[in-house]
């Protein structure tokens, strides 16, 4: 679905799961999109949660825009006051992590618990603008999307292209969901190249927020094969007021660390009912 916002931009946003219900607003992952929180429809209804996603500026039809983590956050606030919700649940996942504690910082007063997934820390510091980094990442993406090539047709062979681009246990998780499901997925993510690329820039430069701001307790999931979500906690945990819940499962990957916890995730997301 697609929604305008006040100054004219479009995003388009998913919600499912349980409504009327307690939100849990869900940032995604790059490249993804608000396909991912639809593999979440399942365990949002059982955990009787409302489940929303917002693609981010230059992914799918959201119009690109010279965003930040603060101006991401004031988008989604946007969005919950169309939709008459005062408080929200947020989870980021991957990169969506830096949009989530964004949120939350911005808007404690708005936020009942923080849920960070597969989270990594800020890069290394640089002295490049966001469009020098942009400009300098742009042509090893173009290359990778020119091998996945998003715009193939055939659904089979495009899904069997990204998927084989993962690691196998990832991979694995979403094959069930079928060839014209991933080819959307994948499609909608790197069509455009200005979300990703600016997703990517902007994790390597210090955040335009103040994590100290986060009045709400946190949690963070990451599988111990995922080497900079668990290298990250520490930094996470240092940054944010807490309390700080952090899990790391074993013998598990950056995106299962997801999909095979959403209803271990929403249900304890969804418990700041009142």
């Amino acid at each position: 679905m697609k929604v305008k916002l006040s100054d004219g931009r479009t995003v388009r946003y998913w919600s499912g799961g349980a409504s009327p219900g307690p939100v849990v607003l869900f940032f995604h992952g790059c490249p993804d999109t608000r396909r991912i929180a639809m593999t979440g429809e399942q365990a949002a209804q059982d955990a009787g949660v409302r489940l929303l996603c917002v693609n981010r500026p230059g992914y799918g039809s959201s119009t690109p825009t010279a965003s930040t983590p603060a101006s991401v956050a004031r988008d989604a606030t946007e969005l919950l006051d169309l939709w008459g919700v005062d408080e929200a649940a947020v989870l980021g996942m991957s990169v969506g992590a830096m949009y989530a504690a964004a949120f939350a910082a911005t808007y404690p007063e708005r936020t009942k618990l923080l849920g960070l997934v597969s989270a990594p820390g800020p890069g290394e510091p640089t002295d490049e603008t966001l469009e020098e980094s942009m400009a300098r990442m742009r042509p090893d993406f173009e290359d990778w999307r020119d091998r996945i090539d998003p715009d193939d047709e055939d659904d089979a062979a495009l899904a069997a292209r990204f998927l084989a681009e993962l690691p196998p246990s990832d991979a694995d998780l979403l094959r069930p969901l079928g060839d014209e499901a991933v080819a959307a997925m994948i499609w909608e993510a790197v069509t455009n190249p200005e979300g990703y690329l600016r997703d990517a820039a902007l994790v390597l430069r210090p955040w335009d927020v103040d994590l100290a701001a986060v009045r709400c307790p946190a949690f963070i999931w990451c599988g111990d094969r995922d080497d900079k979500a668990v290298a990250a906690t520490d930094w996470w945990a240092y940054r944010l007021p807490g309390p700080i819940d952090v899990e790391v499962e074993p013998a598990t990957t950056h995106l299962a660390a997801l999909l095979r916890r959403w209803p271990e995730i929403l249900h304890r997301l969804g418990t700041a009912r009142d």
